[in-house]
C-alpha cells in the first residue's frame, strides 16, 4: 500500500467491478466467442459474420446516438436489432432476436470467476461499513455471488452517465447519506475510477493490478490517495 495524499476518515467504500474485484478478460473473451457462435447458428443469413461485422453495427448505432455509450447493454441490444433489420427481418422479429442474443450474452457474461480472496476481503469490509458497486459495464453481481456485500449497485445507463462523469459517484453519496469526501472509491482505471472519483469529491484508491509505475503511466493525471496491489490491503484501513 502506498499513500500519495492524506486520507480522511472513511465511512463507506465504493468499488468498480471489472478488473478490480476479478479478472474480467477471460469471461469477456469467452462471452464474445459464445455470442458470435450463437448468432451464426441463429439463422443461415448470419453464418458468415465475424466480430468485425458485429462491431460495424455497433459503430452505426454510436454514430446515430453517441450518448448510447453510457449504457453498454442497451448499445448491444440496439446493435443486434439493427443487424436483424439489415438482413430483412421485421421489426417484431428483430426485437425478439435482439432479446434472444442478449439473454445468451447475459448467461455467459455472468460466469465470472471471483477469487476467494475477494470474497473474504469484501466480507470483512462489509462488517465495518457500507459498500457499493459502481460499474460502467454489465456484469451482474448477483449472478457471481458478490451482491450480498453491497448495499446497492449502480450501473451506467440506468443510474447515470458512465464514469468518469460524476453522476453515479454523487448518486452513491446521496443514497448513502454521506458527504462525498467520506467515501473511498476503489478501481483499476486511472481515468474512470481515480480521476472520476477525485473530480467528484471522493477519495480514491488505485487498484494497480498490473504493477504499473504510476508516475510513468500515461493515463495518470491526478494522484490517488492510495495505491494498492491486492484487494486484501484495504482491510488495514478498518
Amino acid at each position: 500500500m502506498r499513500f500519495y495524499r492524506p486520507l480522511a476518515p472513511v465511512s463507506a467504500m465504493t468499488f468498480d467491478l471489472d478488473d478490480t474485484l476479478y479478472d474480467n478478460r477471460p469471461v469477456l473473451d469467452k462471452t464474445e466467442e459464445e455470442v458470435l457462435n450463437f448468432i451464426r447458428q441463429y439463422d443461415p443469413k448470419f453464418s458468415h459474420l465475424d466480430r468485425q461485422d458485429l462491431y460495424a453495427f455497433r459503430e452505426v448505432i454510436f454514430e446515430q446516438d453517441p450518448e448510447i455509450c453510457h449504457d453498454m447493454t442497451l448499445w448491444r441490444w440496439q446493435s443486434a436489432k439493427l443487424m436483424f433489420c439489415h438482413y430483412g427481418f421485421s421489426r417484431e422479429d428483430a426485437c425478439r432476436g435482439a432479446d434472444d442474443i442478449m439473454a445468451h450474452f447475459s448467461h455467459w457474461r455472468s460466469r465470472i470467476d471471483v477469487p476467494e480472496s475477494t470474497h473474504k476481503t469484501l466480507a470483512a469490509l462489509a462488517e465495518q461499513m457500507p459498500l457499493v458497486a459502481i460499474t460502467n459495464g454489465n456484469a451482474e453481481p448477483a449472478a457471481c455471488g458478490l451482491a450480498p456485500y453491497f448495499k446497492f449497485v449502480l450501473k451506467a445507463g440506468p443510474d447515470g452517465r458512465a464514469k468518469p462523469h460524476s453522476d453515479m459517484y454523487r448518486l452513491a453519496a446521496e443514497r448513502l447519506g454521506l458527504p462525498l469526501g467520506k467515501i473511498l472509491h476503489i478501481g483499476d482505471d486511472l481515468n474512470t475510477d481515480v480521476e472520476g472519483a477525485l473530480r467528484s469529491g471522493m477519495q480514491a484508491c488505485w487498484m494497480n493490478t498490473e504493477n504499473k509505475k504510476l508516475l510513468q503511466t500515461i493515463e495518470s493525471r491526478l494522484l490517488p490517495h492510495i495505491e494498492i496491489y491486492n484487494l486484501a490491503s484495504l482491510t488495514a484501513l478498518i
